[in-house]
């Protein structure tokens, strides 16, 4: 049965991923100076002004404002006219620090206050989070967005590299593959739009794209005749980045994670310190799911955690594995409630998300980069 699938990813100049990086900068910042700082940073960007809002509990003493600019300037947002300077443009800085409310959950769990002999902080928010992995790729990603990913990766690269001189840094890219059965077999579709300087001519742009990108990108044997490619579709992109839309901290949660291959719980990630379960115990989940393929006890997991706010432990977990698992479903819930700590401090300690490591999850997913404690693989 023939099946079509797609994903999406953005460049690192898309104006959401922007705001992600500022808020991912100054979470790093602050952990830099004092690991147990409490962070939910929220940033938006518009026509020529960025707005940094949220809550920040730490003893850290940073400078919001020298870090958003820093953060625009290395994307490579220097002009004005086509999209945002970060010597020129206003920053507006909104800070509080945490509610009580939600304190007084997180430095003492529930099971604690009840006389459990569970010691840990509480989560910080109700919620449910999902982990997945599959033996797609070398990475245990799903083809579509691991391809999507690579490209939008390598679009800032010619770009950065001035392999492709005329390129701004605002960019999308898109992955169609068609399946037969559970197995990809080629590329249907590849969709690129990048934000260019006025003077370049479509016809140009679009052989470049597929020269420089595409092609380095995408194994020959994935594309055929029949792959189509859209290159700037419209015609022109001149005008990108918060001049051409506006953007917002946590707006892409699906390209952040499995490209829509796998479900999502809804809770974003970037601007959060590891007391909240939305990011911990959804790379968490990653990790235990990538573990459970890696060691043969399934070609495809997904893992759902539920918590509640101020409750250590997690309130469910539930395992998919689609069909392939080589041993039965409830030995895999019973292997991961006896094998990992799953309370936040348990996360936080095992994984070592105290560390300053969260500008690296920023850009081209959260998952399948090697680097990064979550996607180390163990024996079980």
């Amino acid at each position: 049965m023939r099946k079509l699938f797609t994903s999406e990813s953005v460049t690192e100049g898309h104006p959401d991923k922007l705001c992600d990086y500022i808020s991912d900068s100054v979470l790093d910042a602050c952990l830099a100076k004092d690991p147990y700082s409490r962070v939910a940073c929220e940033t938006v960007a518009g026509k020529g002004e960025v707005v940094i809002t949220g809550e920040i509990t730490s003893k850290a003493n940073i400078n919001i404002e020298e870090i958003a600019r820093n953060a625009i300037k290395e994307i490579g947002y220097d002009n004005q006219d086509f999209d945002m300077d970060y010597q020129t443009c206003k920053i507006h800085i909104n800070m509080s620090k945490q509610s009580p409310d939600i304190a007084m959950g997180v430095d003492t769990s529930f099971e604690e206050k009840q006389g459990s002999n569970v010691t840990s902080e509480g989560a910080g928010d109700q919620g449910i989070m999902f982990g997945f992995a599959c033996s797609e790729t070398k990475a245990y990603m799903p083809l579509p967005i691991d391809l999507a990913h690579k490209l939008s990766k390598r679009l800032t690269e010619v770009r950065k590299r001035k392999i492709v001189p005329y390129l701004r840094p605002d960019g999308k890219t898109q992955v169609t593959i068609e399946y037969k059965g559970d197995k990809p077999v080629r590329v249907d579709t590849v969709v690129v739009s990048t934000q260019h300087t006025q003077d370049v001519e479509l016809e140009t742009l679009r052989k470049d794209m597929i020269e420089y990108v595409i092609k380095k990108v995408i194994p020959k044997e994935l594309l055929d005749e029949q792959t189509k490619y859209y290159i700037n579709p419209t015609g022109r992109f001149v005008i990108g980045g918060p001049l051409g839309d506006s953007g917002l901290t946590g707006r892409k949660i699906i390209v952040d994670t499995y490209g829509g291959y796998s479900r999502h719980g809804g809770g974003a990630f970037s601007g959060k310190d590891p007391t909240k379960v939305d990011r911990s115990a959804a790379y968490m989940a990653r990790f235990i799911a990538k573990n459970i393929v890696a060691n043969g006890y399934a070609s495809k997991c997904e893992i759902q955690f539920s918590y509640a706010i101020g409750v250590a432990k997690p309130v469910s977990i539930y395992v998919d594995t689609f069909g392939t698992s080589t041993i039965p479903e409830d030995q895999i819930v019973k292997l991961i409630y006896n094998r990992f700590e799953l309370t936040p401090r348990g996360i936080i300690e095992y994984l070592g998300l105290r560390n300053p490591i969260y500008t690296k999850t920023t850009n081209y997913g959260h998952f399948g980069k090697d680097d990064l404690p979550w996607e180390r693989i163990i024996k079980i």
